[in-house]
């Protein structure tokens, strides 16, 4: 079957783009600078990054609604105000993540943004969940794009006056070309920035002038080295149906109110997983010396017992060193710990890190 393409792959072949298959889609990794150039573009300056092949849900319904999303996700959305976006989860019985996804409050209802590979699984577990009770919508003819870095306030508030108002994981509506846009305040890769879902009719004039304005079209390749640096997990590589939130050390999106009242999926497993700990876990992983450690690389403590597996890694260019994230035994998980990385066949020293790598640069006065 013929990979999709996304509303902008005919501006992304006019600059140049070098194209992979990535969830079904024909999706840009670089452009004629490199991956290196894109990654230090957006640290230094804005970068732009096409995610319209990531799934847009919209559910429709009243507090009935927010009661029955609560027996789904692990947060307290009675709390969430208008317009305010969440970091959560879809998880099965067993607290294993079906997928990870931002959930924001739109009037009538929520918005939510899946990844691109989970996006008709998600939808039509939803669907399951609320038993067709409400009006749950997969969009196919909105875009979605990503401007981030420390300059991607100044470029886009020249287009869309009045964002830079927003606050971190919170979002408005916007009006461009006189069509509605949603933008929030958001990001993956560490940098203050935005995400706009826009019409796909008018996506390319949207980025056209957000080039102008001086930002770069990055690729998959430079999203992948930001979003590492960040210590931001993968799905698919980081996460999967295999890990819970705990082993994925995400505990943090768990509202502690849902701790206690409970009655979500995999919430047992959850509670047990807190209380007793977890065989393994996803710590930062820093290589000595040059060695980059890709995934699926071995890793051994220093009397050469098997304990773990990187799920990503590579080079990173803003701290200037190999970065590496995986999972370990626990009892090997605390920071400082020396550990071995076998790569071709040789073992190489490295050392379990805090995370993130690189230091987050999300615009001041968060809103947590």
């Amino acid at each position: 079957m013929e990979n999709k393409k996304t509303a902008l792959y005919s501006l992304h072949k006019k600059y140049g783009a070098k194209f992979v298959p990535f969830a079904n889609y024909e999706m840009p990794i670089q452009y004629s600078n490199g991956i290196i150039a894109e990654h230090k573009a957006t640290r230094k300056k804005a970068g732009i990054f096409d995610v319209s092949h990531m799934g847009q849900l919209f559910i429709k319904g009243d507090n009935q609604l927010i009661e029955d999303l609560e027996k789904i996700f692990p947060i307290d959305l009675k709390k969430i105000l208008l317009n305010q976006s969440k970091y959560s989860f879809l998880m099965n019985e067993d607290a294993g993540i079906h997928d990870d996804l931002i959930i924001t409050k739109i009037k009538d209802g929520f918005s939510i943004v899946v990844n691109a590979a989970c996006k008709k699984s998600d939808f039509e577990l939803l669907k399951k969940k609320l038993n067709n009770k409400y009006e749950i919508t997969l969009s196919n003819n909105l875009s979605l794009i990503a401007l981030q870095g420390p300059e991607a306030s100044l470029i886009l508030e020249k287009i869309i006056p009045g964002i830079s108002d927003l606050k971190f994981m919170n979002g408005n509506f916007f009006t461009y070309l006189s069509e509605n846009i949603y933008i929030t305040r958001s990001g993956y890769t560490g940098e203050d920035g935005f995400e706009i879902s826009i019409k796909d009719r008018i996506v390319k004039i949207f980025v056209e002038k957000l080039l102008k304005g001086g930002a770069k079209l990055i690729g998959l390749g430079a999203r992948d080295t930001l979003r590492l640096e960040a210590g931001l997990c993968l799905y698919g590589h980081d996460m999967d149906i295999n890990k819970s939130p705990v082993e994925a050390n995400l505990k943090w999106a768990i509202s502690k109110n849902r701790m206690i009242t409970g009655g979500f999926i995999g919430h047992q497993k959850i509670k047990f997983q807190l209380e007793k700990g977890v065989d393994k876990i996803r710590v930062g992983i820093k290589p000595e010396g040059r060695i980059i450690a890709r995934e699926n690389t071995a890793i051994f403590s220093e009397d050469n017992k098997s304990i773990g597996e990187i799920t990503s890694g590579t080079f990173g260019p803003s701290v200037q060193s190999p970065v590496a994230m995986g999972y370990v035994n626990n009892l090997f998980s605390k920071i400082n710990t020396k550990i071995f990385l076998e790569v071709r066949g040789k073992k190489y020293p490295a050392t379990i890190s805090s995370l993130p790598f690189y230091k987050k640069n999300y615009v001041k006065g968060v809103n947590k």
